[in-house]
């Protein structure tokens, strides 16, 4: 049987966004604290135009028709598929990929019943070189939605194609992956093109306003953090008949660490991603610990608890859970010398705990119609497009990526890991063979710290 009525990742990050931005108050950006009148003199961590503020209109800029193909049409790629769709004016889907040919069809069939798109059956493909055939179909943009482990291929072949990419978060699971993304990043800076990932938040406008907030001075040097993705067990699905061990591992992809990375890559790469976007620190060791507990199905832990080291000796705590019956927390904390900034109510306190400065979700709400962060990514991307504006945020990700896969191995180990070490590892998670059939299934095993196992 299928566990697939449990929480979804997107359900609890919308529902954890709600909660957060619903308890914005309206406070202006600088109240006197302790009774004083003076204002505090902030000095500016960076001047206005030395970090990148996104766009977010409600829809994106008017210009050339786009013609989209989508790789990879489960849950994520057929929720991205309708983020584009509702992102701008005169775009479309013209071609669609996947390994599977029911998932394809099940998105074929969305668009046609829901927005009169239908897809020619000769720009239907499935397999494992679908990406490819999706990609030299005459597509000016492509979405990227397959299992994490194939995005830095796909990644590199639309880039050689010239192809605008979307790529669904996370953009690698291992060090080889990686490195794949980061030459790709490269070359897709050289050639001009827009490359969006999916790490919602950087499209999400409490956070972008509290990030230009920090960036302006006002929790001073940022000097520690905490970072949490708590949260009951993730779907599952248990092996069907018929079912080669490779279609089992990639239908039950979320648990299996050579696709999906583990969660802490998965899924807490968004928190961690947080914490680097505003700080502008990349780590330098991280010394980690977790556990499986209660999964079901796949390799990987439920557990996992990392201290990042960064340059400046500055420490961040990251903590992820998928447990049943245990507390749930998905938000960030950054600490200042001037005060402290929360994701939970979007606020930054002094350090006496006064706030002096809050998001205001009212004049959001007044403002804009369009405030789903998963489409606003797609109306940036479109805009920057349509605008010939280039941007490539897949460097930014991969690095965070970078940071998670390190809190990883450093707990599969048991040992610290360092960042110099783990970019040039030859760690690479590819399977022995690239087909439906029969695996190894031996090699899948639970890690045991300490053990070289």
């Amino acid at each position: 049987m299928s566990k697939d009525n449990k929480i979804t990742r997107r359900e609890f990050l919308s529902y954890s966004a709600v909660a957060g931005v619903a308890g914005a108050l309206g406070f202006s950006p600088l109240l006197s604290s302790c009774g004083n009148s003076k204002k505090t003199a902030y000095v500016p961590l960076k001047a206005p135009g030395e970090y990148y503020i996104p766009e977010l209109p409600d829809k994106a800029a008017d210009g050339k028709e786009l013609k989209a193909g989508v790789i990879g049409c489960g849950g994520r790629g057929s929720g991205a598929a309708e983020n584009f769709l509702a992102a701008a004016n005169g775009v479309t889907i013209t071609a669609l990929g996947d390994v599977f040919d029911d998932r394809l069809q099940g998105l074929k069939n969305t668009l046609k019943d829901k927005y009169q798109i239908e897809v020619a059956d000769d720009k239907c493909f499935t397999g494992f070189d679908a990406y490819k055939n999706v990609i030299d179909s005459g597509v000016d943009v492509v979405i990227i939605a397959t299992p994490p482990f194939f995005r830095p291929e796909h990644f590199k072949y639309a880039t050689e194609k010239g192809v605008h990419s979307f790529l669904e978060k996370p953009i690698c699971v291992d060090p080889e992956g990686y490195r794949t993304v980061m030459a790709a990043a490269k070359q897709a800076q050289a050639k001009g093109l827009c490359v969006i990932t999916g790490t919602q938040r950087h499209h999400q406008r409490p956070y972008v306003e509290s990030y230009k907030k920090v960036q302006e001075g006002l929790i001073g040097e940022i000097t520690g953090g905490n970072v949490y993705w708590n949260q009951p067990m993730l779907w599952y699905r248990n092996r069907e008949q018929g079912w080669s061990d490779m279609e089992w591992m990639i239908r039950d992809w979320v648990n299996w660490k050579w696709l999906s990375g583990d969660h802490i890559v998965e899924q807490h790469v968004h928190n961690i991603d947080v914490f680097n976007w505003f700080s502008g620190y990349k780590p330098k060791r991280a010394t980690a610990f977790g556990s499986r507990q209660r999964r079901v199905t796949g390799d990987q832990y439920d557990n996992f608890s990392v201290d990042f080291e960064y340059d400046n000796g500055v420490h961040m705590h990251s903590m992820c859970r998928q447990i049943d019956g245990c507390d749930s927390n998905v938000s960030e904390f950054i600490q200042g010398t001037k005060g402290s900034w929360s994701s939970t109510d979007f606020a930054i306190r002094d350090l006496q705990g006064n706030i002096v400065w809050q998001y205001d979700s009212a004049t959001e709400d007044a403002a804009h119609q369009q405030n789903d962060p998963y489409t606003l990514e797609h109306v940036n991307w479109i805009s920057c497009i349509r605008n010939n504006t280039p941007i490539v945020q897949a460097e930014e990700t991969a690095t965070s990526n970078m940071c998670a896969i390190m809190g990883r191995e450093s707990a599969y180990t048991g040992k610290s890991v360092s960042w110099d070490e783990m970019t040039a590892s030859p760690l690479n998670l590819t399977p022995a063979k690239m087909e439906l059939g029969p695996m190894d299934m031996s090699i899948y095993t639970v890690p045991v710290p300490g053990t070289g196992k």
